[in-house]
């Protein structure tokens, strides 16, 4: 099992209070993550304030463009994997998209991985483009489509219905000629992406039979297009954590987060299908030992990576404790 830590990109005001992380604090974390032996590091993408986040918090929070960031954290950095989640596509042209993240890829010897997706809040893209018309489902296919392309040939076409371009030379390609991509969300229409063009699934707040069932639905799906799934495909599962020295503290802990706020505002789209009062199979909380048996359900389910974690913290240093106590009880024995 691999752990990635969810770094602030665009935490603010969703995951953690405003204010959480300044730039500093921000590439600090993912310096840590690394120290701490964790795997990866999932940096969110976000635009625009949601109208929510405005409600709640007198201040705007602070949303950095999760590339740049990386990018920033790749000099760093020497080892740890350097992913998104998500980038949401319906904001960028795809040929802009192949170009950021072979760059970053180049950059960073190979470590890049691109975790994709529509997005959580449509008011966004609304706002970047109002009266935009677009099926972003369908949109997010032929983006990938085109990113395949873009990647895998030297001058490379592409007519869809949301996706258009023409004989773009895109140069230099990744490291391993592709970059991987995973395909985020719990819906239908992510299985179906992931399985048919994906390296990855990136599901949020699943329990571990849910994701069982899910691996099974894309394993299906493959196989009806005529495609086996790559051996190292990823099931890189987006979770909270807490962990605490009793099951109780834990609990408590990861209630009065802003992490569990943001669960719950999500129960109307993302998380739509789920029971949002079941926290404690659906999240990392309790003792280490009592998150090594999740962990251990969640491998038996298909689970590669357990990514893109969020800590029950309100602050920097709390994170910071929170993540060495996570490496220390629960990476070093898992």
């Amino acid at each position: 099992m691999r752990f990635g830590l969810g770094v602030p990109t665009g935490t603010e005001g969703l995951m953690y209070p405003v204010p959480y992380a300044d730039p500093a604090d921000a590439v600090r974390l993912a310096v840590a993550a690394e120290e701490f032996g964790f795997d990866s590091v999932w940096g969110n993408d976000h635009v625009s304030t949601q109208a929510y986040v405005r409600a709640e918090f007198a201040d705007p929070p602070r949303y950095y463009d999760p590339m740049l960031y990386l990018s920033y954290v790749a000099a760093k950095t020497t080892r740890i994997r350097l992913a998104t989640c998500i980038l949401v596509l319906p904001f960028r042209n795809p040929v802009l998209v192949a170009k950021m993240a072979a760059t970053l890829d180049q950059l960073s010897g190979g470590r890049f991985v691109l975790g994709v997706g529509i997005g959580a809040y449509r008011e966004e893209l609304s706002a970047m483009e109002p009266g935009r018309p677009i099926n972003r489902g369908e949109h997010a296919r032929e983006a990938i489509e085109g990113l395949h392309l873009l990647w895998g040939e030297r001058r490379a076409s592409y007519a869809g219905r949301w996706v258009t371009f023409r004989d773009v030379e895109s140069y230099p390609k990744p490291v391993r000629g592709r970059v991987p991509i995973l395909s985020g969300g719990n819906a239908p229409g992510s299985k179906e992406r992931a399985a048919v063009l994906g390296d990855g699934w990136m599901p949020a707040c699943l329990t571990a039979d849910e994701v069982g069932a899910g691996v099974a639905q894309i394993r299906a799906a493959a196989a009806k297009a005529g495609r086996e799934l790559p051996a190292d495909f990823e099931v890189a599962l987006q979770v909270g954590v807490s962990v605490a020295p009793t099951r109780e503290e834990a609990l408590r802990r990861f209630e009065r987060s802003q992490v569990y706020k943001h669960l719950q505002s999500l129960s109307k789209t993302t998380l739509k299908d789920q029971d949002p009062t079941d926290i404690l199979n659906r999240n990392l909380i309790g003792t280490p030992d009592d998150i090594l048996e999740q962990v251990d359900r969640y491998r038996q389910a298909g689970v590669n990576t357990l990514a893109g974690l969020l800590f029950a913290a309100n602050t920097v240093p709390e994170t910071l404790e929170q993540m060495d106590e996570f490496a220390t009880g629960v990476i070093k024995n898992a």
